[in-house]
């Protein structure tokens, strides 16, 4: 049997897992997340629980991953998990969906970058808008988003197939810092704006009285969703981790890259949205409606437009090829198929699944409640109860400390066993009342 290929670099490993982490959602959600539940107060709320449950259920998804040497699909079948095959197949399943849906947006962050690059040339492309004209959110017509959608798909499949070293872990290395560096050029910027710091002021302004249990669970549950937990993407890039990877480190060093790109997302907008005197919002209004109006009207906007847009389109695509490649290794583990016969098999479901989305954007919205955020709580809840009650004791404690497990090691895994899972149903239970039930968050 070929030995399973694993990351060839530490550096490599941390650009593939943070840029995995970052994605879209840590910039539409993360930054108005800290503005709208009291700024500093959530920030800090955040921190700490980002270090007691985010840190510990990425090590232990890791863990799984490392400790089977399987992504999702076969991952929980050898660890023992009751219906651990259909559990597999159900999260690869999920995945699948959710990135059929995902990649029309990531096609929609590209389509902006090329809008904001062709702008001072005096091209335009068709940007007419699929939703309602009072939206005022543009994206491509259907023809160029199906162009767009198309592509990104193709670019992903010419990454994956190219296996781990050489396609995730080389285009990681390169779009990761990438991200950071056009984050940085843009901040520097927007803060420089005319009353750019009431934005600065939204954002972080501490209040005691926001240290509430509303505003923790809010907290809780973006801690959930920002860092990548999903029990399927985390899983199989854990599966090419060394035996020499020190995932305790690695993990808490993902959760603050992840959270630095969020705040420095939020410095990057925010403040020029309150410069030009726009109300903040997060989701796609926030990318594809209030942002191209700052740019627009900003000096040399189609710059900082252009350095914004194609940083974001390097995070979304380092997150759309981790979802794609949980198919593909479960399709080589599992079903023992070649990577190339995998590629192009998920290639063409993702292309069949973005069209309905594509064609109604109406049903955007429940599928990523059902296949998004729902289907990613779901995920992390099966693997903590997988690492904590399914894994042998023996096996925790190797994977998380190696030889020689000190008290600390040993209290960790019993936070893994115990708390971690309790926060994980917290959080599940905050996304239930506040997007199925729609309880307000005040």
């Amino acid at each position: 049997m070929t030995p399973r290929e694993t990351f060839g670099s530490r550096l490599g490993l941390l650009a593939s897992v943070i840029g995995l982490a970052v994605g879209l959602g840590n910039v539409w959600r993360f930054p108005y997340m800290v503005g709208q539940f009291g700024g500093g107060a959530f920030l800090l709320l955040y921190l700490v629980i980002a270090a007691l449950v985010a840190v510990p259920a990425l090590m232990g998804e890791w863990s799984l991953g490392r400790h089977t040497r399987r992504g999702p699909l076969g991952a929980y079948e050898r660890a023992g998990a009751p219906m651990g095959r259909a559990l597999g197949w159900l999260l690869v399943a999920i995945v699948w969906v959710a990135l059929g849906y995902y990649t029309n947006a990531i096609g929609w962050v590209v389509f902006h970058w090329v809008a904001q690059l062709l702008s001072p040339l005096g091209v335009g492309i068709d940007g007419a808008a699929i939703l309602p004209p009072e939206t005022g959110v543009s994206l491509p017509a259907l023809g160029l988003q199906l162009l767009f959608t198309g592509g990104v798909l193709l670019l992903v499949a010419s990454v994956l197939l190219r296996g781990v070293r050489s396609g995730i872990e080389r285009a990681s290395k390169i779009l990761t810092p990438l991200l950071f560096a056009t984050l940085l050029l843009v901040v520097a910027r927007s803060i420089t704006l005319p009353n750019a710091w009431e934005g600065v002021r939204w954002l972080f302004t501490f209040e005691v009285a926001s240290l509430t249990p509303v505003v923790a669970a809010a907290a809780l549950g973006q801690v959930v969703f920002s860092v990548g937990l999903g029990g399927t993407h985390m899983v199989v890039y854990g599966s090419y981790m060394g035996d020499d990877t020190d995932i305790r480190a690695d993990a808490a060093l993902t959760v603050l890259g992840d959270t630095g790109a969020g705040l420095l997302a939020g410095l990057a907008i925010f403040p020029a949205v309150f410069a030009y005197g726009l109300e903040p919002a997060s989701g796609p209004g926030l990318l594809f409606a209030t942002l191209p109006r700052v740019f627009e009207a900003m000096p040399a906007g189609w710059l900082f437009g252009a350095l914004f847009f194609g940083g974001l389109s390097g995070a979304a695509l380092l997150s759309g090829i981790a979802a794609y490649e949980v198919m593909v290794a479960g399709f080589t583990d599992s079903l023992g198929w070649s990577r190339k016969r995998a590629v192009w098999t998920v290639y063409v479901g993702c292309l069949v699944l973005a069209v309905p989305p594509m064609v109604n954007l109406e049903i955007f919205v429940p599928w990523d409640l059902i296949f998004g955020s729902g289907g990613q709580t779901f995920g992390a809840l099966v693997a903590v109860i997988t690492v904590g009650w399914v894994v042998s004791r023996a096996a925790r404690l190797e994977q998380v400390a190696g030889d020689r497990a000190s008290r600390m090691d040993k209290a960790l895994i019993a936070w893994l066993r115990w708390v971690v899972p309790a926060a994980v149903l917290a959080a599940a239970a905050w996304w239930f009342a506040s997007e199925v039930l729609g309880a307000s968050p005040g």
